[in-house]
């Protein structure tokens, strides 16, 4: 009974052991209350101090300062190889070689018709240096199968083709304002014959172009 009562009105009641006579203990509940806080809170007194908040900010700051290392790295890692993609694109697709002057047609006889081609080519601004070594040249006719020559350094024949007009030509190399003269031999081609040459680089796309020969063969021709 007297507990019922005890909690309707906010009070603890604690039985004494049974004796003659009947004793109760009564404390307020705020007074526990407030008691349990300070315990509690004497219990929980931990807390962090100046010198533990900086460690924890300097490892947060490190922490975000090498992963932004890490990913600003890995950036300009794929930027640097998207440019490289990029000029070894246009490298390949522009032509670095171009024809210097007219294209020559020489007759030896003359009667036989042209059987030597020989013309000037250079480098376009810019351009890297070409192996003239790596270099091919296809040559035909509307009556003959194509035949592709390569560098030499002898005498032209029947599948080389020879370069002359500076130290570095001569070598099977073509640098920045040199002109080097191409020379090769083919089989005899009549008047008015269409020819096809196509300049195949080692690197860059390659030159074709096509010229007819004269009406009239004489030793030197100009192809047009």
């Amino acid at each position: 009974m007297f507990c019922g009562i005890g909690r309707f009105i906010g009070i603890n009641i604690y039985p004494i052991k049974p004796s003659n006579h009947v004793a109760t203990l009564v404390t307020p509940v705020s007074a526990l209350m407030k008691g349990e806080f300070m315990r509690q809170l004497k219990s929980d007194d931990s807390g962090f101090t100046g010198l533990e908040a900086a460690i924890v900010l300097i490892a947060f700051v490190v922490v975000a300062a090498v992963f932004s290392y890490v990913v600003l790295g890995a950036g300009f890692f794929t930027t640097q190889k998207s440019q490289e993609t990029v000029y070894k694109g246009v490298e390949q697709a522009i032509t670095n070689i171009q024809m210097i002057g007219n294209v020559y047609g020489l007759a030896s006889p003359v009667a036989s018709g042209i059987n030597t081609i020989e013309f000037s080519i250079g480098l376009a601004p810019g351009a890297p240096t070409i192996d003239l070594t790596k270099m091919r040249i296809v040559f035909s006719t509307s009556a003959s199968t194509p035949v592709e020559f390569t560098w030499v350094t002898t005498t032209a024949d029947a599948t080389h083709f020879t370069t002359s007009g500076s130290t570095t030509c001569s070598a099977g190399a073509m640098e920045q304002n040199d002109q080097c003269k191409i020379s090769f031999p083919v089989d005899p081609v009549a008047v008015n014959t269409k020819m096809t040459i196509e300049i195949r680089p080692s690197v860059g796309a390659s030159l074709p172009f096509t010229k007819t020969s004269p009406p009239t063969i004489t030793a030197t021709n100009i192809l047009y």
